[in-house]
């Protein structure tokens, strides 16, 4: 059985992730952290949206393990939105595109950008940070909102964590399987 393989590129081509299997999460998110990075974004000459229409930002979480910048990495540039942030928002400084968002402290997990993946992206599962929501719109697909960050959400990142280590022909611990970004 093939493994799925999905692709994010930057607007212009000149970088692109590969993402291994299913990702763990797909979310909107709606953290102010997140509606300031996407304003710091948008802002950069000629950058695409990165905010949905609603204020969310879309994002697919992948185990960082199975993302890998196959084209351009030199062209990647960290922003962050205080200098004391262990959060960074990694975009193609050839266009301007939001590519994904990491963490400093070493998180087991990547959220790249849903505006930058080819194909078939897999629909929100869950809309997370509504708090912050600052425009008010429907909800007409159903997709189930939480003020935070829910316990679901928290439960997969938790697996993802430990399916990472877990012998699978694959371990995270095995550094020739490690993909970093």
């Amino acid at each position: 059985m093939a493994e799925d393989r999905m692709t994010a590129r930057c607007a212009c081509g000149r970088v692109v992730l590969a993402m291994r299997g299913a990702p763990i999460v797909s979310v909107a998110c709606y953290c102010d952290d997140c509606q300031e990075g996407a304003r710091q974004i948008e802002s950069l000459p000629n950058a695409a949206p990165v905010k949905n229409s609603d204020g969310g930002t879309g994002y697919l979480a992948y185990r960082k393990d199975r993302v890998d910048c196959t084209s351009g990495r030199e062209h990647l540039q960290s922003l962050k939105i205080r200098p004391e942030s262990a959060t960074k928002r990694v975009v193609a400084t050839c266009c301007n595109s939001a590519m994904y968002l990491g963490f400093e402290d070493s998180k087991h997990w990547v959220d790249v950008y849903r505006s930058r993946v080819q194909g078939a992206v897999p629909p929100v599962q869950m809309h997370i940070c509504t708090r912050y929501k600052t425009v008010t719109a429907e909800n007409s697909a159903g997709v189930p909102g939480y003020p935070g960050y829910p316990f679901k959400f928290m439960v997969r990142l938790i697996g993802a964590r430990i399916a990472m280590w877990w012998p699978d022909g694959r371990d995270a611990r095995d550094p020739s399987a490690r993909r970093r970004l």
